[in-house]
């Protein structure tokens, strides 16, 4: 395909990138090499030194090794955003062992699940997670279980808002090891045995098409993508970046991780997101990136403080996994001066394959592909390649492109086709590109709605939406209908200042005005909240699950 996006490629990069031929651990260790008294860390107040975070990593690598993990073992991290989650990152993968990130809201069950899929060997948590583990740790027959506690690294008087339970201490005797002791035995790393082609990293898809996949990562693959993220959005060791998205999540762990660590910046890191905290850090840190989900964006602007807050410090603010409603993306823009930069990745890509070009940035877009990156749009029910503005399958070849899903040979062969000699990956997502090569998201295949023989796209029905002033959150979905065969049913989360003051028919009727006949809901269901994932994304699924429970229930009425 004809690369048109070639001449809106940002002047300041290169169009091609030769990535370092070593293992993901040594960019720390480099950067210590660097800058070993800055902080790379600062948690609520707490600041650790690149230095110390270099020390911790070799400790807890000494300790993994003397606990039996050799090169190839999975071993799982079970927790929220905490310093201890980097240490034991980066400390699997210098014990040569592989690193198996876990969603830290997955219950028992889905837990266990993981853990025998990979066949993991030891899981790395914190205390307020221990009850969960035990128990799965019990079903699996697992062993090697190490938790820390929150309370290691939050000063004794913290200038964020801490959450409570972050501040207790833990109670009563658990199964597993204590990270503190640890790190206190300073035992040695072994020797290094990994390169750039050996497998590190093994994220697990979030199950919303069937049982989670653990996609193969080595440390090529991930090493494409955080240079490129690094690159893209201008990182300096002068950077301070907040932290908020999961890290368990390849978005969060890439570009406010990975990246950052590798070029000697500093992370501000929330183990949870708290609209004051980041309001507080951006203001108290002078943040100069901010990495996150839109939902993020769309509750910090529901703050009533933040208009008076100063956002001055902020160079570039970017994201993905959902669309930016326009309307949010404008408040924004007023608010700082800065375009969101909005991009595109998957478990499968270890997060971004396409990405705005910062200086030409388009809203509602995922962008132009990135370094190396080859993607095309072909026929949903084929391979045939399709023209410019004709939605179709997204596929991709690139450096950062998953090895296979762990153990399924078969869905591994699903999941790739081959065009002009290349092997390609199918993304399961419909988007099309246009006249001057930004790709645009449409919706993923299995989530059109069939309005009598009209397809909708709720992705494009909830962008709308979001247009309306009373609307805060939007998520649309698809109800069985005896005429229509589905019909446009849209949840919606009003603002506070709304509710009670506009009603779910004058939202329908200002959908009618806003799109075609077809796409606009016939119906309006006013909620408290939506449920998200672990990364702050709308389950939609979700909502679908519970639209079609609803209309049975009628049904039986």
């Amino acid at each position: 395909m004809t690369m048109s996006h070639d001449r809106f490629w940002p002047k300041r990069m290169p169009k091609t990138l030769t990535y370092p031929a070593v293992p993901i651990f040594r960019l720390v260790e480099i950067a210590t090499e660097f800058y070993p008294q800055k902080a790379a860390l600062i948690y609520y107040g707490a600041q650790v030194s690149y230095d110390r975070l270099d020390n911790e990593i070799k400790y807890l690598s000494g300790a993994l090794s003397h606990q039996g993990i050799r090169k190839g073992d999975r071993v799982a991290l079970y927790m929220q955003n905490t310093p201890q989650y980097i240490i034991a990152f980066y400390a699997v993968m210098r014990a040569n062992a592989v690193v198996v990130p876990i969603n830290p809201m997955n219950n028992e069950k889905e837990l266990a699940f993981i853990l025998e899929d990979c066949g993991a060997v030891g899981l790395i948590t914190t205390t307020d997670l221990l009850p969960t583990a035990e128990k799965a740790c019990a079903r699996t027959g697992l062993k090697l279980l190490i938790a820390g506690a929150y309370r290691d690294f939050l000063p004794e008087a913290p200038c964020l808002p801490v959450p409570e339970y972050m501040m207790r201490a833990p109670t009563g005797p658990h199964a597993g090891l204590e990270w503190k002791t640890l790190i206190d035995q300073q035992l040695t790393p072994p020797a290094v045995e990994v390169g750039p082609e050996d497998i590190c990293l093994l994220p697990y898809t979030s199950g919303s098409t069937g049982k989670p996949k653990g996609c193969i990562h080595t440390h090529e693959t991930v090493m494409s993508n955080l240079i490129s993220a690094y690159l893209w959005v201008t990182n300096t060791a002068s950077s301070v970046h907040l932290s908020v998205l999961p890290f368990f999540h390849v978005t969060g762990l890439v570009h406010s991780m990975l990246a950052p660590l590798y070029a000697g910046a500093t992370l501000v890191l929330l183990t949870r997101w708290d609209r004051r905290a980041a309001l507080d850090a951006i203001e108290k840190y002078r943040v100069t990136h901010w990495v996150n989900i839109s939902t993020m964006v769309v509750d910090l602007l529901s703050d009533d403080s933040v208009a008076r807050r100063d956002l001055s410090s902020l160079s570039i603010t970017c994201g993905g996994g959902a669309p930016l409603p326009e309307a949010v993306g404008r408040k924004l823009h007023d608010l700082t001066g800065l375009t969101y930069v909005e991009g595109y990745g998957l478990t499968e890509t270890i997060s971004q394959t396409h990405f705005n070009p910062p200086d030409r940035a388009k809203m509602q877009c995922i962008g132009i592909p990135d370094f190396g990156v080859d993607a095309r749009i072909v026929e949903v029910e084929g391979v045939s390649e399709l023209p410019p503005n004709t939605p179709g399958e997204l596929v991709i070849n690139g450096p950062e492109v998953m090895k296979g899903y762990w153990n399924r040979p078969e869905e591994t062969a699903k999941a790739f086709l081959q065009l002009e000699g290349k092997i390609f990956l199918r993304t399961g997502d419909i988007c099309y590109v246009d006249d001057e090569g930004y790709f645009f998201l449409v919706d993923r295949t299995k989530r059109m709605i069939n309005a009598a023989g009209f397809k909708v796209w709720p992705a494009e029905v909830e962008t709308t939406l979001y247009g309306h002033p009373a609307v805060k959150e939007a998520c649309v979905v698809g109800v069985p209908d005896p005429v229509r065969v589905e019909e446009v049913r849209a949840y919606v989360v009003l603002k506070d200042e709304f509710r009670g003051q506009v009603t779910p028919q004058e939202i329908i009727a200002w959908s009618r005005e806003q799109m075609a006949a077809y796409k606009y809901p016939r119906q309006v269901i006013f909620v408290e909240e939506l449920p998200k994932s672990g990364t702050g994304k709308i389950l939609w699924r979700q909502m679908q699950e519970k639209a079609h429970g609803d209309h049975g229930a009628e049904d039986e009425n």
